[in-house]
């Protein structure tokens, strides 16, 4: 942080000599253009480029001093520019008629020293829009960094929804096979308690190695799925049957990593567990236009309940997925529930096709 907050103040710093360099260059070009109209000497040449280095010089300061009195009251602040550009405006005009009569006009004195001032005012003018510009610069700056700030601030707000979304998963999913694991070993079915265990550690490997505000291919959301499948298989045996059909041309398509998991879960849990012959959970995945669409369905007994009501009260699994969905995809995204033909659930997913790069 320090070091990307150092280099923007060296790009600051170079914008800001750049645009002094700029600036006076262009003052010092519009006035010799101007001498050419009225048929100046060539020396008067000499007397532009001294007048706009002064300028360059004087202003120099003025940038160190707006610096440390930017945060004083406004009222304070409008005096102090005043006072410190007609001061510099002063200055600047004692130095421009010095070397304009010592040098264009050959060591002339005036009758008196007020003379050197002349064009104080002209000069206060350029003084205060200048003074103008580095505040109006300085500003929009500041609205940059405060606009940077807060996309900053969303971003990772974002991420922690993410982050929160995936994550109250695990001590779902945990849970629910721990007690599986459980009763396998109170009924003395330690074989199969250690296969489950295996495969347990082998998809939480998968899931801590992908991020969770990351996007992965839905061939290794397949890959993560089975893993899971193959723990829910050792609890279901032959009740429990997945069938995946997933087009060719969406293996590489972008999706939420393990997005799919808990409505596979869902759909165990309140269809296939509740079937003593158990069922058959049907994973179907294409494009279609500039979306990818996903269908989890299967044929259990169904629900009787709207889907709406199903998804706010169904658990977390139905509502983590929906709002991790929106979380990712804002408005283009639809996440909808009905009625599987002749009987179960089917859940359709349809979000924009993102491809990985090859």
């Amino acid at each position: 942080m320090m070091g990307r907050w150092k280099a923007l103040l060296d790009d600051r710093n170079r914008f800001f000599w750049v645009l002094q360099a700029a600036g006076w260059s262009g003052y010092a070009l519009v006035h010799y253009i101007g001498s050419l109209m009225h048929e100046m000497r060539d020396i008067y040449a000499i007397i532009i480029i001294l007048g706009a280095y002064a300028g360059f010089l004087l202003t120099v300061p003025l940038r160190y001093l707006y610096r440390r009195i930017w945060d004083i009251k406004p009222w304070m602040l409008i005096i102090v520019v005043l006072g410190a550009a007609y001061l510099s405006a002063s200055i600047w005009a004692v130095i421009d008629n010095t070397t304009y009569w010592e040098i264009y006009k050959f060591g002339f004195r005036p009758e008196s020293n007020w003379f050197y001032f002349k064009n104080t005012t002209a000069k206060f003018y350029i003084m205060l829009s200048w003074s103008g510009l580095y505040f109006g610069i300085k500003y929009y700056q500041m609205l940059q960094d405060e606009k940077q700030k807060a996309l900053m601030a969303t971003s990772m707000a974002h991420q922690a929804q993410l982050k929160m979304l995936r994550y109250q998963l695990n001590p779902h999913f945990l849970f629910n096979t721990l007690n599986a694991i459980s009763t396998l070993i109170l009924i003395k079915e330690n074989e199969l308690a250690n296969r489950m265990m295996t495969k347990l550690s082998s998809f939480l490997r998968f899931s801590l190695d992908n991020e969770p505000i990351k996007k992965i291919p839905l061939s290794r959301e397949i890959e993560a799925l089975m893993l899971y499948l193959d723990i829910e298989k050792v609890r279901f045996d032959e009740r429990l049957k997945v069938t995946i059909e997933i087009d060719d041309t969406v293996g590489k398509a972008l999706v939420p990593s393990l997005f799919l998991q808990p409505l596979i879960e869902n759909s165990i849990k309140y269809a296939i567990a509740k079937m003593e012959e158990g069922g058959e959970i049907i994973v179907h995945a294409e494009r279609e236009l500039d979306d990818l669409v996903v269908v989890i369905a299967d044929n259990g007994p169904g629900v009787r309940q709207p889907a709406e009501d199903l998804v706010n009260k169904g658990g977390v699994g139905l509502a983590n997925t929906r709002d991790r969905l929106q979380a990712l995809y804002g408005k283009r995204y639809s996440f909808t529930l009905s009625a599987n033909e002749p009987s179960g659930m089917r859940v359709e997913i349809r979000i924009p096709f993102e491809q990985v790069d090859a």
